[in-house]
């Protein structure tokens, strides 16, 4: 299953696969893997993704459209 609204969050936000590597702890080589659907992403993952975008693993997944679907307690 190809997850695009990972590439998209990512270059909208004009950041590079080895960026987000650093943030999730695995190699850029890994994160494209992720990417172009050759590996299985983990739900931590998408976990650390949707709280970085601020974002719901729902959204990532594309079950639903709503992007900003929680916002974090002040």
């Amino acid at each position: 299953m190809k997850f695009d609204r990972i590439r998209d969050l990512r270059e909208d936000n004009d950041l590079t696969q080895d960026y987000l590597g650093k943030v999730l702890n695995v190699s850029q080589r890994t994160y494209s893997r992720y990417e172009n659907d050759e590996r299985a992403i983990p739900i931590e993952v998408f976990s650390k993704l949707a709280d970085f975008y601020n974002t719901s693993v729902d959204y990532l997944i594309g079950r639903t459209n709503v992007k900003d679907s929680y916002s974090k307690a002040e």
